[in-house]
């Protein structure tokens, strides 16, 4: 009996002790869900605050459970939504101007050339100050920047202007050494995606091609600056390969930047230019904070509308649904051709706009978005809009649409295709003593097992099938761009284009942003007022924590170690799972330095 009582009360404090957990977590989830709903007022005469360092998303993202772990950003706002709140401020009678906070920018070239835009507007509607200053500008960060009134570093700080480079890694060594075979199909000279494991370097045509989009990019970055600062672009592209900006003091000698103060000298500045005395209040409001003033009145507009559909396609394109799917974005054909059908047969639904940023991924997936994006083109119009990168699967699920907006620093293209299945026989064998055997009932039956090399006919196989994928992908092209078929050949090959090359070769057909895209779909459905739906639908903050619990707390901390090459990571894991079917993906990320 003292056994039974001492087990059962045991049993009775671990119950306690469990529930009391629970009821502390439950807690902090409220917490957390309460830090991102909480209201927000905005001071008369506040500083709207831009802190550069921050990533963007292309749809905002909110995760309570950071709040609960005690480290990152709750809140990760969406593109759209900054791009708006800057509108907005520029007739805010509550905001005296904005504070862009200089750093290292995490975001795209194209993110960078939409909140740039973005500025520029504000400037030109409002007649605001617009000021910069920071430790530390990046180049990009600057780039953005240099639309401001003025710009300011810290006389200690870091300035960065040596130009753009673009840096690939190769394992062949390493597989030679691992004896570890890997047996690639591709189509297009220039579809690059698998050199990294066939070659030790750059194969010319992938360095022509590299070499061109990123001249373009730098041209675009030189040029922008220098309208802005009314300089010369030639002085510019000096100043750089000369290495004339080593130390701050060299950017405001060279006139790049205004002045060189210390962070208590800019908040002086500010409060100077607020007309505030001494010992009163600075106000300042973030980005973040602004955004959650005014969501409800940007969502309520248009109530009672015909609506637009604004579909978020973001990540790699992998065929099934997301639900499974750990981490960050992906574009999953099931649920994308879910929603676009839903959307298609809705008479409430006038229009979609479709927000690209993907470097491809499963030609299969991309193949049945298309499909559905076609069907939806025949009722409704579906304008493109591209962001960072639209390429390879990020094209094919684009170049159906009515209208393709473009950034000039976009990276699209990539019309090509490859597959890989490693050879792992020699590396088992030789490396790990492993040996593999087995019986089959037709010489095909077991194609594509790693542990055995193809044979001439698995080759032969292997290549037709990516032949195949790849006159698809082209068919898809030239009908949607009305093209001969021939041109589209010649355009493709694997070939990555800047948003400059892509017009002019009539792969998009204007330059803009989401916004642009957006007034073009209401012209097209002729619409003067519509409310605006996105997709994919924001999950119940709840649900998601207890969805994603031990994704978010191992993508957090990929992140955290690996910092500007997760995306590698992110690619290499995309590749990995995906071996053995057709790949319509960009060769690269670009981490701009």
């Amino acid at each position: 009996m003292k056994r039974f009582l001492t087990s059962f009360l045991a049993s009775l404090l671990a119950l306690i002790v469990f529930f009391l957990l629970c009821f502390f977590l439950l807690m902090g989830i409220v917490g957390g869900l309460t830090m991102t709903t909480k209201k927000v007022s905005v001071e008369s005469g506040s500083w709207l605050v831009m802190d550069l360092s921050k990533p963007l998303l292309e749809q905002e993202q909110q995760n309570p459970l950071r709040a609960i772990a005690g480290g990152g950003q709750v809140t990760v706002m969406g593109l759209h939504n900054v791009v708006t709140a800057i509108h907005r401020a520029a007739n805010d009678r509550r905001i005296a101007g904005i504070y862009l906070k200089l750093g290292e920018t995490p975001n795209g070239l194209a993110t960078a050339e939409e909140i740039r835009n973005a500025l520029i507007d504000f400037k030109r509607q409002s007649h605001k100050p617009l000021l910069a200053y920071g430790d530390i500008a990046s180049q990009q960060a600057y780039y953005i920047a240099s639309v401001a009134d003025s710009i300011f570093l810290n006389p200690t700080g870091i300035f960065e202007f040596r130009g753009f480079a673009v840096r690939l890694a190769f394992l062949k060594g390493l597989l030679d050494k691992l004896e570890i075979k890997p047996q690639v199909f591709y189509e297009g000279k220039y579809k690059s995606a698998t050199e990294t494991f066939r070659f030790t370097r750059m194969s010319d045509a992938n360095r022509i091609q590299t070499s061109a989009f990123l001249q373009d990019f730098y041209r675009h970055f030189l040029d922008g600056i220098a309208l802005a600062r009314n300089l010369d672009t030639a002085a510019l592209a000096q100043y750089a390969a000369q290495g004339m900006v080593q130390q701050p003091a060299d950017a405001v000698r060279l006139h790049l930047i205004d002045g060189l103060k210390y962070d208590d000298q800019m908040q002086e500045t500010l409060k100077r230019m607020s007309q505030l005395g001494e010992d009163e209040k600075l106000h300042t409001i973030s980005m973040s904070n602004y955004w959650k003033a005014i969501a409800d009145s940007v969502h309520g507009q248009g109530a009672g509308q015909p609506s637009i559909a604004l579909i978020y396609a973001q990540g790699s394109i992998i065929d099934g649904s997301a639900e499974n799917q750990p981490g960050d974005n992906v574009i999953a054909s099931d649920d994308y051709v879910k929603w676009i059908r839903e959307l298609r047969k809705d008479d409430r639904v006038k229009a979609i706009v479709f927000r690209v940023n993907s470097p491809g991924g499963s030609a299969l997936a991309a193949e049945k978005i298309w499909r559905e994006l076609y069907l939806a083109r025949k009722q409704k119009p579906v304008i493109v809009s591209m962001g960072d990168y639209a390429a390879s699967g990020g094209y094919y699920i684009s170049c159906m649409a009515d209208s393709i907006f473009i950034q000039p620093n976009t990276l699209t293209g990539s019309i090509g295709v490859f597959t890989i299945i490693p050879d792992l026989h020699d590396f088992f064998q030789h490396k790990l003593g492993i040996s593999f055997d087995g019986v089959k009932t037709a010489p095909f039956a077991d194609m594509g097992s790693i542990d055995q090399p193809l044979t001439d006919a698995e080759k032969k196989w292997m290549q037709n099938q990516v032949d195949t994928v790849y006159a698809t992908f082209c068919q898809r092209v030239a009908q949607g761009r009305h093209m001969p078929l021939a041109l589209v050949d010649s355009l493709a090959q694997g070939r990555v284009w800047s948003g400059f090359s892509a017009i002019q070769n009539g792969l998009a057909d204007r330059f803009g942003g989401l916004d642009d895209a957006l007034q073009c779909a209401a012209r097209m459905a002729h619409l003067k007022t519509y409310r605006l739906e996105e997709y994919p639908p924001l999950k119940n903050p709840i649900q998601k924590i207890i969805e994603s619990f031990d994704d978010q707390l191992t993508t957090s901390r990929l992140k955290a170690t690996l910092g500007n090459y997760y995306p590698l990571w992110q690619q290499w894991n995309d590749l990995k799972s995906t071996m053995g079917t057709p790949q319509a993906r960009l060769p690269f990320w670009i981490i701009l330095r």
